[in-house]
């Protein structure tokens, strides 16, 4: 993997890790318009740490509230505490099981069948319409201190489906918190803060194939840190930009670009063109 290669999957990855487009279909289709080799997804898994850092440090504030409100609930063994950041804990870890459970028991199959571009497409298609039926069925009067475990467990099964490329964590996170009811900007931050353990259990797994040689790795270690330097910053950005347009926007400007570019893979893969 060449330097500009890194720069330029760094900067896709940073700013498609939480718009509802999939990072992990545009770390596969980018490389193949450019003509460049697979990636991979240890290559991936691994670069998607640097947005993690990027959502840690934009949300450290309530993550810290969270987590202390967490530990003081476990320190009086209350499972079902009031305090709206005790709760949010446990959902993040309950809603954080189920793919948790399912990557690694369809581990071989994510890094090699689901990078297949027919499947990455017809996920992109599939989803945008998905998210446009939860965007028009959606009532969007909840609150995010209105959030239940069985919202925690629906949305971590959302969260899932994006084991497959092209479904977007964010994109089937925050359509299964619309249309339980949710605010768009509580289902947006509910799902970015659901991102965080599984990106990092994600990343660090992959990042121990990667340094025990076990992974197969085009990208250099100098690659690795350029790209994921760069979907930090970018990622940051992203960030605060989706926070502010879904407060009043709906998600349909992403739903024609996931429809269209779909469609173009599809095109071009069906024609020969890319790979």
């Amino acid at each position: 993997m060449s330097t500009i290669e890194a720069i330029v999957l760094g900067i896709v990855q940073g700013l498609t890790e939480f718009l509802p487009i999939s990072s992990t279909a545009h770390l596969r289709i980018v490389p193949a318009f450019a003509g460049w080799g697979d990636p991979g997804a240890a290559f991936t898994a691994v670069v998607q740490l640097g947005t993690t850092v990027a959502v840690v440090l934009y949300f450290r504030r309530e993550l810290w509230r969270v987590a202390r409100a967490w530990l003081a609930s476990v320190r009086r063994r209350d499972l079902a505490p009031v305090d709206l950041d005790a709760r949010l804990g446990w959902f993040l870890i309950v809603a954080t099981v189920p793919i948790s459970i399912f990557g690694l028991a369809f581990q071989h199959a994510i890094e090699t069948q689901a990078r297949n571009l027919y499947l990455i497409a017809g996920a992109l298609i599939v989803v945008g319409f998905g998210m446009l039926a939860a965007e028009r069925v959606a009532t969007r009067q909840r609150p995010l201190s209105d959030v239940r475990l069985r919202d925690a467990v629906t949305v971590g099964f959302a969260q899932a489906l994006a084991l497959v490329p092209g479904v977007s964590r964010s994109g089937s996170t925050i359509s299964a918190g619309l249309l339980l009811g949710l605010e768009r900007a509580a289902a947006a931050r509910f799902s970015f803060l659901l991102s965080i353990p599984a990106i990092v259990l994600s990343g660090l797994f992959e990042l121990h194939k990667l340094l025990d040689g076990s992974a197969h790795q085009t990208a250099s270690a100098g690659a690795v840190v350029i790209a994921t330097g760069l979907a930090f910053v970018t990622g940051y950005a992203s960030i605060a930009f989706l926070l502010r347009y879904l407060q009043t926007h709906t998600m349909f400007a992403f739903v024609v670009y996931r429809v269209a570019l779909g469609a173009a893979v599809l095109a071009l893969a069906t024609a020969g063109l890319i790979s």
